[in-house]
């Protein structure tokens, strides 16, 4: 199966048009930041190219995202936020929302929440979608060298090694990474231009750009 991975869309919905005419796959992974600080609302008028296209989507929201946009991808059927879905035989278990930051966004959580929810949710060989990346990486890489992924999120993978965790949050931190014998995937922000594409018959994993 080959699943596209995009996150951090920030309202610019053009991209997510431009997304949706180049399509390679028949599934498409969202790592929350849908919006800008944006209601349930905007997030489906963002959404609509994709949810238009016939393609499968599953998303989360991202600490960046309005209060209403978890109930509003809840409404759509596209939720993956701390529950597991299932899909072409592939579980994939999801996380929106950060780790605590000092920016006091919306959506924030202990990395106790993070690891107690996909503990609690994950089976064998299940996907990860989420937000924040996992913590001293190059995906979690800020800027000015510090890292500011979850903690939380790297303890398990470390212990779960799920094969793959697709992920966003921070936008420098575009890359892929092995943790054991996980990859890790933070694709770029779409709003860039950024996103990834994943084969899972043989968990290989391309950085691509739409322009």
């Amino acid at each position: 199966m080959r699943i596209v991975a995009v996150t951090d869309i920030h309202g610019k919905k053009s991209s997510v048009a431009s997304l949706v005419e180049k399509l390679e796959a028949s599934v498409v992974l969202i790592a929350g930041d849908i919006t800008h600080f944006g209601n349930g609302h905007e997030a489906e008028e963002i959404l609509e190219p994709l949810l238009n296209s016939g393609v499968k989507v599953l998303a989360v929201m991202g600490n960046c995202d309005g209060r209403d946009v978890l109930q509003k991808i809840e409404e759509l059927g596209i939720s993956v936020h701390d529950k597991r879905v299932e899909i072409g035989g592939i579980g994939v278990v999801g996380f929106g929302g950060s780790n605590i930051t000092p920016f006091s966004t919306i959506w924030e959580f202990s990395d106790d929440e993070i690891y107690n929810s996909l503990k609690r949710n994950y089976r064998d060989g299940d996907v990860l979608l989420t937000h924040a990346p996992p913590y001293g990486t190059k995906l979690d890489k800020t800027y000015s060298g510090v890292h500011a992924g979850s903690r939380g999120l790297r303890r398990f993978i470390e212990e779960e090694q799920p094969p793959l965790c697709a992920c966003g949050h921070i936008h420098e931190g575009r890359g892929i990474e092995r943790i054991g014998s996980s990859i890790a995937v933070n694709p770029g922000p779409l709003s860039r231009g950024y996103y990834a594409l994943i084969d899972t018959d043989e968990w290989r994993v391309d950085l691509k750009r739409l322009w």
